[in-house]
């Protein structure tokens, strides 16, 4: 269940899925998935599913990861992209191999221990992990050419969109009335443009850390 054929199997999932980024794709048939999960859940890790962390964290589906890097990338070469919520790492490692360096916030100090094992492991090495609140970002490394929110919020936090390098692009669930939607914000000459697009379920965006 962890084998390359499985891997592939996934990819061709995610194309019927309309997952269309061959960069993506291909990041994707790159990154051991199973390295990421429990090891009783490593039989499911290339299901198109969630799949819980502890701490009342999940990994999102393959689906959901592509989709968002897909989204955060637009077709573009990225230098650095900030994560926040690095959770398990299984998207910050996506994103590793699309990006030529990864900043990633987690408030939850065991997840991120768990991360750098796991990041080593998938012999990811250009990542930069923090444990911090991810409402503040980093605004001493930005600005960044992509933002990747993991948990959702009312809206995107000012100080992130204060982080978007011109023609950035920032993905994150928004969660309303209607419930959870992907929304896209892009910084163009003209200000902030702001799409919303799927529907999503993720964790809610808590501040502080634990």
């Amino acid at each position: 269940m962890t084998s390359q054929r499985t891997r592939l199997r996934m990819i061709e999932r995610l194309r019927g899925l309309g997952i269309r980024d061959a960069a993506v794709l291909a990041a994707m048939a790159e990154v051991p998935r199973h390295v990421f999960v429990d090891e009783a859940l490593a039989s499911r890790a290339y299901e198109d599913i969630s799949l819980p962390l502890g701490f009342g964290q999940t990994i999102s589906s393959p689906h959901t990861v592509a989709r968002m890097t897909e989204l955060a990338r637009n077709g573009r070469a990225l230098d650095k992209v900030l994560e926040i919520g690095t959770g398990c790492g299984y998207q910050t490692a996506v994103l590793a191999r699309l990006a030529r360096q990864v900043y990633s916030m987690e408030r939850i100090a065991a997840l991120v221990r768990k991360v750098r094992r796991n990041l080593r492991e998938a012999g990811v090495a250009n990542v930069h992990l923090r444990h911090g609140d991810g409402h503040a970002g980093m605004p001493e490394v930005a600005p960044f050419d992509a933002i990747v929110m993991t948990a959702a919020a009312p809206r995107a936090p000012e100080a992130l969109l204060g982080q978007l390098g011109a023609g950035g692009r920032m993905v994150l669930p928004v969660a309303g009335g209607n419930g959870q939607h992907l929304h896209v914000i892009e910084l163009t000459a003209k200000g902030l443009v702001e799409r919303r697009m799927d529907p999503v379920v993720f964790v809610p965006l808590l501040p502080g850390v634990g």
